[in-house]
Formats: structure tokens, sequence, C-alpha cells
């Protein structure tokens, strides 16, 4: 069967070299203001710079339509670095094409595919018009584990399609796995036309790696500046403000501009940039009590306050973009996810903090938290260009002009920050035995690389000679989840408690199951409480979830205990599409019938790496490398007696090292379950035999 394919694959490239060896081709072209590409043009290695903002850029996939670059089953691809960029473009792309979103575009994020697959193929197989389909980098990582060579965006005989990488400068873990992995497709298919888009990368690495492989870049400032380049700027930022002086707390100030420009400046709405879900929740809840006093004091323009962050539920995200009277001001109130890839219309006025919380993994301790850090300098810049996308703006920064001189350039990114078992996992899914070797466009520490090795041969991915064990590494990379919870689920059916740990997985993919009001923070711990156990937080999720289908899964009842209706809906979607997986890989579909043990102990098979032990100082250290943590405020064994030994989920930091999801558990299970992984001894042996380790 290799045979024949690649003797197919040698004469399909060899009709076209003929074909493209008799045309007299230019190496690049610049598109005009109101040029478009040719279908017709099928030369070898043409690139495409596209100088336009970020309005521009979405129109532009719009006119490739027009163009007749989806013509006669072709398909254009679109990637966006976070879901609700995905779904917002692509209810964009669709109003103007006049189309049902969802058939001719469509988007795909995870656990949510709002596409219909069997409509695609009919008009693929009548060469109907097929317009495009956005969907995260992730979601395009994750196709390629079945489409390699991405025969759905550049068919056999339409060669003519497009996809492009949105918003690339943002380098997040998958945008550089993606860009490197369409190297490689590139390699084997030079006509594949490829766009890789940005408005303020300046990289010089980034733009020689990416430029080498065909891809065409468009709408970055520097470069066009460089290349002496057209570039139509359409942002009408007129004015950026400092502090003459730090303040000491940047979301009282936050409120307290916001208010201001409601009350001395014109119409305009504003957004606000925070750092995380807890901050933006305060500053809402300070917004909507302060916009009440206002109106009872006869103020006749109301604030309409609304917030922004990615673990929103879709139907809550999409507010932002709903129209408003001209009586009523929003104020959007949101973390980093609106810094980019959305565009919000009416925003006038920008406030940034200056921060921006991070996820940042250390290898020397193994732990991946979450860290507030200032922004880089390209970041506030992005975030001053969200004022006046369709008018002109202002931008009040919540720092001195020295402050902002002194930020870095521009964000680390993600690919040399992060847990690379993800990465290592999928990549060895797609056949590439030497990720060392991996065109990384940021090369990461090695130390991680190391670390996400050691854990996937702990957890069955990988053998000892780091290739992808059958079936179960093969398997792991099918779950579109942490390497921990997919193999938690895989081993559900030993323990024979695969509908509970189906139930708990999906529940912890949403955030902020429990509602606690400000005004209603008691009643809602009492309501809370009904729920938790004494074994922790992922029981207490399970507990939380059954007693939602009990009660048919009703709003009213979730209103009145205070839960996250529409989160609850949500882990039921997913729960649903985690239970195919299991089906699909005949993990048997078993109960523990209320016994809490096997649920316990299946956790622990999946997160044993994350294990920590109470220690005498009134704090939990890490079992291998004795790291300080404490469990988070918002966990169910936060007041209560301290359980010797727990597995968490993540950690998160801030004044101190919180573990979040926390269960407890016995020793024994460890050994039991991860013997490979943990070894008899006393605390002292293990640390002379880390100090021994690391001298060498």
């Amino acid at each position: 069967v290799k045979t024949v394919m690649f003797a197919f694959l040698f004469l399909y490239k060899s009709a076209f070299d003929t074909q493209v060896s008799s045309l007299s081709a230019k190496k690049s072209h610049t598109l005009s203001s109101g040029e478009l590409p040719n279908p017709g043009d099928c030369w070898r290695n043409r690139m495409w710079e596209v100088n336009a903002n970020s309005t521009g850029k979405r129109m532009f996939r719009l006119y490739l339509a027009e163009a007749g670059w989806t013509a006669e089953g072709r398909v254009v691809g679109v990637t966006q670095p976070r879901r609700v960029a995905a779904v917002s473009v692509a209810g964009r792309v669709a109003d103007e094409r006049g189309a049902v979103l969802g058939h001719e575009v469509g988007y795909c994020i995870r656990f949510d595919d709002c596409t219909d697959p069997q409509a695609t193929r009919i008009k693929v197989k009548q060469y109907v018009v097929i317009l495009g389909k956005f969907l995260t980098d992730g979601m395009l990582v994750r196709e390629m584990m079945a489409d390699p060579l991405l025969t759905r965006y550049r068919s056999f005989c339409f060669i003519y399609s497009v996809l492009m990488l949105d918003e690339a400068h943002e380098r997040t873990l998958y945008t550089d796995i993606a860009i490197g992995l369409l190297k490689k497709v590139h390699f084997f298919f030079h006509l594949q036309f490829m766009f890789f888009v940005s408005l303020i990368l300046d990289s010089k690495e980034a733009w020689r790696s990416s430029a080498d492989c065909g891809f065409s870049h468009l709408g970055c400032r520097e470069q066009c500046k460089r290349n002496d380049l057209p570039f139509f700027d359409l942002t009408n930022v007129s004015s950026v403000f400092s502090l003459c002086s730090p303040v000491p707390d940047y979301i009282k100030s936050t409120v307290e501009t916001a208010m201001k420009i409601h009350q001395m400046e014109n119409d305009g709405d504003i957004l606000a940039f925070l750092t995380g879900q807890e901050e933006v929740e305060t500053v809402v809840s300070m917004l909507i009590e302060q916009a009440r006093a206002l109106s009872r004091a006869g103020m006749k323009k109301h604030l309409r306050v609304l917030p922004m962050y990615a673990g929103l539920p879709s139907p809550d995200q999409m507010k932002v973009f709903e129209r408003v009277s001209r009586s009523v001001r929003k104020v959007i109130v949101a973390t980093n996810v609106a810094e980019t890839s959305i565009t919000i219309h009416g925003i006038a006025f920008v406030i940034d903090c200056g921060f921006v919380k991070l996820r940042a993994y250390n290898p020397k301790t193994a732990i991946e938290c979450l860290v507030v850090v200032p922004v880089s300098k390209a970041s506030a810049n992005q975030r001053a260009g969200r004022a006046g996308r369709n008018r002109s703006g202002k931008c009040y920064r919540l720092y001195t002009e020295e402050d902002f001189e002194k930020l870095p350039k521009s964000t680390v990114p993600e690919m040399q920050r992060s847990n690379l078992a993800p990465v290592i996992l999928q990549l060895k899914a797609l056949g590439i035995d030497n990720v060392l070797r991996f065109p990384f466009l940021s090369p990461p520490p090695a130390q991680s690389m190391v670390q996400a090795l050691e854990l996937l041969y702990a957890l069955g991915g990988l053998d000892m000679h780091c290739r992808l064990t059958e079936p179960l590494g093969m398997r792991i990379a099918e779950f579109p989840l942490n390497p921990m919870f997919a193999k938690m689920l895989l081993e559900s059916g030993n323990f024979g408690c695969s509908q509970e740990i189906l139930t708990i997985a999906a529940m912890m993919q949403i955030q902020n199951i429990f509602l606690i009001p400000p005004n209603q923070k008691y009643q809602a711990a009492r309501q809370h409480r009904k729920f938790a156990v004494e074994e922790g937080d992922h029981l207490t999720m399970l507990n939380v979830y059954e007693a939602f289908v009990k009660h048919s899964k009703s709003s009213q009842w979730c209103q009145e205990h205070f839960l996250n209706y529409k989160g609850l809906v949500r882990a039921s979607v997913v729960r649903e599409q985690l239970k195919k997986l299991l089906v699909r890989f005949k993990v048997p579909k078993k109960s523990s019938e209320g016994d809490p043990d096997p649920v316990l102990r299946c956790i622990v098979s999946g997160f044993f790496a994350n294990a920590a032990k109470f220690h005498s100082t009134g704090a939990y250290r890490t079992i291998r490398d004795d790291h300080e943590l404490h469990i988070h405020p918002t966990s169910v064994l936060y007041a209560e007696k301290p359980p010797r030994w727990v597995v968490y989920n993540e950690v998160i930091q801030t004044a101190k090292y919180y573990m979040r999801d926390v269960t407890a558990i016995e020793s024994a299970w460890l050994l039991e379950l991860a013997p490979h992984f943990y070894q008899q001894g006393t605390h002292l042996s293990l640390k002379a035999k880390k100090a021994k380790v690391d001298d060498h």
C-alpha cells in the first residue's frame, strides 16, 4: 500500500511540475489594497503579502471565496488561537456571506464542531462551493493526526485551496506546532497556498523560518516598512495616556477610570483588561454597584457591564458582540482573550492594567502554574489598538511611561514555558519519532523535554525507546485532554468505575461550577456544602452532576443551589463526546455503585505524578521534589482537617503555590499503582539521591 501511495504522489507531483515549469513566475508578489490572488496562478512557491489591519484580514477570507478559491470542492481553512475568536469570526463571515453557520461556513473548537460532515461530503462530491472552516490551532493539529497531508484543504484534484494561520504573533503552543507540521506538508506539495498572518510579529527568526517553507506573511507592520511595502493602518487610536505615578491597586483604579470615562467622555464603549477571572468578576460587581448608584442619582446614560474570559460559557461570551441602544454604554471587563483575534464594535476607550496571567512550567519542580507578570510592549500596543477599530479612540494605561519602556519587547513563546507532554505525545502520534529535530520556531528548554518524556513513560504512553506504545499511547493521544486525564479515563474500566470517571473528567473541563453572588455569599456557601464530601473536590463534582441529572437538568434547581446551569449543560455535552471515545476503545461501561475507593484509585492511576504529603510546617510538599504547596481556598478541603496525602489537578501561583481540584488518597496506592514512579524509602534518602543526580 505504501509503495502504491508513494508512486501516486510521485506521478501527481511530476504532472504538475511539468505544468509549473512551462510558466515564468515571480518568486513573490505584493497584493495592493484592491488586488486578489488568482486561483489560476499555480506557480511554484508563490508568496503573497497582504498589508492590512485586522478587519482587512477577516474580509480577505471572504474575498477569496468571491475570487473563486472555494469553487469546485476547494476549502479555505482558517485557524485562530482561541475558541471565542474562531466562533466570532466564523459568525461574521457567515453573515457577510448570507450563509447559515455550520454549512458553507463552520467552526471547529474543542468539544464543539459546528460543521455538517455529511453535507460537506455531498458538496465536495457535487463540486458545490464550500466557503471555509474556522478552527483553533489545536484542532488543526488534531485533524493532522487523522489527515497528515491535509487532503481536506488540498485535494488531489484541486490544489488551489488556502490555509491561513491567523494571529501567529501570539506564539501559542499549537501555533508553533502547526507551523512546524505545515513545513513538512509543504515539502511534499509545493503548490499549497498557506498564509502566515500577523500584525505585530517582529521576529527575524520566525519570518525567515516561515518564508523558507513557502508561507506568505500578511500584515506585519515592521516587515512592510523594511521591505518598503504599502501598509494601510486603519486603527484610529488618537491618544494613549499614562499615569504620572504608579497606583497601589490597579483593580480599584480600573473601576475609578471606567466611571470617570462614563461621566466625562462622549459616546463609546469601554474595554478594560485585567489578568484573570477572579479580578474580572470583582470589577464587574464593583462597576454594577456604582452604575446603580449613578442611576439612582438621575444619570440618564446607563452602563451595561459584561465579563469576558476563557472559562465563560460561549453564549455569555457572545453577549459582548450584541448591539445596545444609544442610551446605554457597554463596559467589557476582559482578560487577554480580547487582546487579539476578536473585534468588538463600538469600543472607543481601553483601560490597560499592565499585567497578564500566563501559564508557566518549571521543569526543575515539574510544576505548571499560572503567574501574573507585566505585559510585553507588543501586547500593550495590541491592547491600545482595540480602541478605535471603527472610530477614533483613547487608551488609558494604569502605569507610567517609564514602566512601559522597561517592559519586554514580546511575550515569551508558550512553547518555552509549557509542559511539553501533550506536544510530544501528539508529535509521536503523527509519526515524528525524533522530536528533538522537529523544526520548532523557538526550541523549548531541554529539561522540559526530559520531564515530558519521563512523565509519558510513567503514564505508559512511551516505551523505554521513547516510541509510542500500542495501543495505550495512541489512545492517550486521541483524547483532546491532558494525558493524565486520558490515562485516568482509559483505566476506568479496569477499576469498574468508567461512569463516574467520565463525569469527573467532563466536570474538570468546566470552570466555576459553583456561583457565589457578592450579596449572597452565605446562602451560596450553605447550598454548596450539601454536595461536599470528605474525599475532596473530584467526588464533590461527581455529586453535583449526579444531582443535576436527578433533577432533570433543571435551570431552576441550579439557580436555587447557586450552580452554573450553562456550565453543567456544557459538561453534559463534553461527557457524551468522551463517552464515544471510550466506546470506540471498548472500555467497559461500569459503575462503582457508590463505592468511592475504586474512583479514587482510578484518579491516582492518572494523577500519581501530582501527589503531595502534609508536612509538620502546616503546608503540603510534593513527594518527588519537596516543593511547598497549599490547598486553594475554593477547595472543599480548605476548611477541613488536612488529609495526609493528596493528589491535585493543577497549581496556581499568587502569594503562594495553591493546589486546585484536590482529592485525599492513601499513600499505599502510589506504590501500588505507580511503582515505577515512586519507591519506598525515607525522605532523606530520596533527597540525597536527587542531590546526587543534580551534581552529575
